[in-house]
């Protein structure tokens, strides 16, 4: 064992006490085991050959200090840091730790239960049993397990057959200047039942006072029925001295229907992986990203699409814009089984470099195993096109300003696929004031 993961084994073995179901201790130990057997991944690893995860595997992230009194944030100061609507429920969390005053969920439907995953551990401990651990086991992925082993809260959602949840549930993780130093854990467990409808929005950010690094190793587990409707969106906003990774695993039975969107725009280091299953017949996924990064940020989107029946489709485009110093990576994967006859999948990944010293590793990749399919990747990597911008620059725009109105408008068909308006229009805004400021606004 490693000086490093002995250390960890030391915070592991303080977090431990009494309380909870039995069955926890045990799979949070079998976790912790797999953290210490695997280590952190190098970049011999395939999986990260273009990600060195060195800035966190050098230091040690301790668990967030008991607060000894009210948080500082208001509602106020929520929503100025998030994008959301009043009508959406929410859940609060600073440093890992539920808020309950900053929360509101009323008005779901009587038979949903959207609840923090300690008091899920108390009211429902057998569905939190039946499903927690199952999708993301940490088998092979030392972040799923370090998870696994620190997780100290979260949020369970279980939605019952052919219920439908009109407004999203908004899952809000918020860093403060206590953060510095800290390992924040946050776990999603998902049930979504045969013919329910349900949309999800993670939100990562922080109050801009951190001013040191800190750690958030993000896990979701989501478990699709029959003909379920799973919308999850991820906005990653985090202070750019902190690190970030965040794993998705999802499985699909038949005429289900993921739709994920990520927005990486924060972090010094963030890795950003989906992992989906498409386990019954006519199952379909759609996985899309931005990510825009400038100084010496680094962004790596990484897809797993494992195709295991007949009749599913998947769409994924992914697009980075990188400035200054940026290495932004994508690493696709489809697989399609010897069963999966009729598959249809497309997988793009475009990428805009707006400096010559920023860089792009992309990786799109098939395996492909049956011989009645439909599978096309590819890739492209390029700068503004100079044809548009003198053209633009013609009909009077300032150059600055033109520029970003080009740079805005290969970000925007990415953008168009979120569904939810709120969201897609402020995030809309955000890229554009952006671009603007980065440009030096119109001139």
């Amino acid at each position: 064992m490693s000086p490093k993961s002995t250390t960890y084994e030391q915070l592991f073995a303080a977090l431990r006490g009494p309380g909870g179901p039995s069955w926890l201790p045990v799979l949070r130990r079998e976790a912790m085991d797999r953290f210490n057997a695997l280590g952190f991944p190098t970049t011999r690893n395939e999986d990260w050959h273009f990600t060195s995860v060195t800035p966190i595997a050098e230091r040690v992230f301790r668990a967030a200090p008991s607060r000894s009194g009210p948080v500082a944030l208001s509602s106020a100061d929520v929503e100025a840091l998030v994008i959301g609507a009043p009508d959406w429920h929410r859940l609060v969390f600073v440093n890992g730790r539920f808020e309950a005053s900053l929360s509101g969920f009323a008005g779901l439907p009587a038979e949903v239960r959207v609840t923090t995953l300690a008091e899920a551990l108390k009211e429902s401990p057998e569905l939190v049993a039946e499903h927690l651990g199952k999708l993301a086991n940490g088998e092979g992925h030392t972040f799923t397990a370090l998870n696994t082993a620190f997780a100290n809260d979260g949020v369970v959602i279980h939605v019952p057959p052919s219920t439908i949840v009109e407004a999203p549930v908004h899952i809000v993780h918020i860093a403060d200047a206590h953060a510095a130093g800290v390992g924040i854990h946050p776990r999603l467990l998902v049930v979504a039942d045969a013919l329910s409808q349900l949309t999800i929005v993670e939100s990562f950010a922080s109050t801009g006072t951190v001013g040191a690094a800190y750690f958030t190793n993000a896990v979701a587990e989501i478990e699709m029925g029959n003909g379920a409707l799973v919308n999850h969106y991820k906005i990653q906003r985090e202070s750019t001295d902190a690190f970030h990774v965040g794993t998705t695993q999802v499985r699909q039975e038949r005429d289900s229907v993921y739709h994920s969107f990520s927005y990486a725009a924060g972090a010094a280091l963030s890795r950003t992986n989906v992992y989906t299953k498409l386990v019954g017949e006519n199952a379909e996924t759609r996985l899309n990203g931005l990510y825009l990064i400038d100084g010496t940020q680094h962004a790596d989107h990484q897809t797993f699409v494992e195709h295991l029946a007949p009749g599913c489709a998947s769409r994924e485009l992914y697009k980075g814009i990188l400035d200054g110093g940026s290495h932004g990576v994508f690493n696709g994967k489809v697989y399609v089984d010897p069963i999966a006859q009729k598959t249809d999948g497309k997988q793009t990944n475009h990428t805009l470099l707006l400096s010559d010293q920023a860089r792009v590793d992309t990786k799109p990749q098939l395996e492909i195993f049956a011989d009645d399919v439909k599978c096309t990747h590819g890739a492209t990597v390029g700068r503004l096109d100079q044809d548009a911008l003198f053209y633009m620059k013609s009909r009077g725009l300032g150059a600055d300003y033109a520029r970003a109105l080009l740079t805005y408008a290969f970000a925007a068909e990415v953008l168009e696929t979120i569904e939810v308006d709120v969201l897609r229009k402020g995030l809309e805004a955000l890229a554009f004031e952006r671009f603007t400021q980065s440009f030096g606004g119109q001139g």
